[in-house]
C-alpha cells in the first residue's frame, strides 16, 4: 500500500462494527417480531352503521375508527351461551391495558325486547365500563346489516314449535370478532363452543389486539 494512502483512524472503525452490529441486531429481532406475531389478513371492510347505545345516543362507525374492537351478539333474555359470552367480555374489559384504547361491542339479536334501557341494565349488572363498552341495539334490519353481512355473527330465530322454553328465542354465533383501526374486520375467536378453553383464547384476544393496536 502506497504510504501516502491516508488511514482511517481506529475508532471509526470501531463505529462501524458497533453501526453494523445494530443494524444486524435490529434485523434480527424484527425477524423475531415477524415470527412471533405473524400478519394479520383483512377479512373485509366494515360499512359505516346507525345504532343506539345503552344511553339511546346515536352510534357510527366514526365513533369506533382509529379504535381496534371486540364484538359479539346475544340478547339479554338468553338463558344459554350468552351470559358465559357476557362474562368472557367482561374479563376481557378488566383485562385490557390501561393504555389500550380499545373498546367492546354487544350487539343484540333481539332488539324488539332489548331497548336502549334494557341494555343498559343488563351491562350495569355485569359490571360494564361504558366508557369502553358498548351496548348497541337498532331495528331488526340494522342488526342484521352489522351483525350478520359485516360482522360475520350469524343469528337465526327459532320456531315456536321448536323452542325448549319461552326465552328460547335464537340460535347465534358464539364468536367474538376482531375489527383494526381502520374499520376492517381481521379475525374471529370460537369462545363457548364445546371444548373451548376460554383461558387460552382470551390471552389469544388479548394479544391480537395488541397487535393491531400496533398497526400503522
Amino acid at each position: 500500500m502506497p504510504e501516502n494512502t491516508p488511514r482511517l483512524p481506529k475508532s471509526i472503525w470501531i463505529g462501524f462494527v458497533l453501526l453494523f452490529g445494530f443494524i444486524g441486531l435490529a434485523f434480527l429481532l424484527w425477524l423475531s417480531s415477524i415470527t412471533r406475531n405473524p400478519p394479520i389478513a383483512v377479512i373485509g371492510p366494515v360499512a359505516d352503521f346507525t345504532l343506539t347505545n345503552q344511553d339511546g345516543n346515536v352510534t357510527t362507525l366514526a365513533d369506533l375508527t382509529n379504535h381496534v374492537w371486540v364484538a359479539d351478539i346475544i340478547f339479554t333474555r338468553c338463558a344459554g351461551q350468552c351470559p358465559r359470552m357476557t362474562q368472557q367480555m367482561k374479563s376481557l374489559q378488566d383485562k385490557l391495558p390501561a393504555d389500550s384504547t380499545a373498546r367492546l361491542v354487544t350487539l343484540t339479536t333481539d332488539p324488539d325486547y332489548d331497548s336502549p334501557a334494557v341494555m343498559k341494565k343488563y351491562g350495569e349488572r355485569t359490571g360494564a365500563d361504558f366508557n369502553r363498552w358498548l351496548f348497541l341495539t337498532g331495528t331488526k334490519r340494522e342488526i342484521a346489516q352489522l351483525g350478520g353481512n359485516e360482522l360475520k355473527l350469524s343469528t337465526q330465530p327459532i320456531k315456536l314449535e321448536d323452542r325448549k322454553s319461552p326465552v328460547d328465542l335464537f340460535i347465534h354465533a358464539t364468536i367474538f370478532v376482531i375489527v383494526d383501526k381502520h374499520a376492517r374486520l381481521r379475525t374471529f375467536f370460537e369462545t363457548a363452543g364445546d371444548g373451548v378453553d376460554w383461558s387460552k383464547v382470551e390471552s389469544k384476544i388479548l394479544k391480537t389486539v395488541r397487535q393491531l393496536e400496533n398497526e400503522p
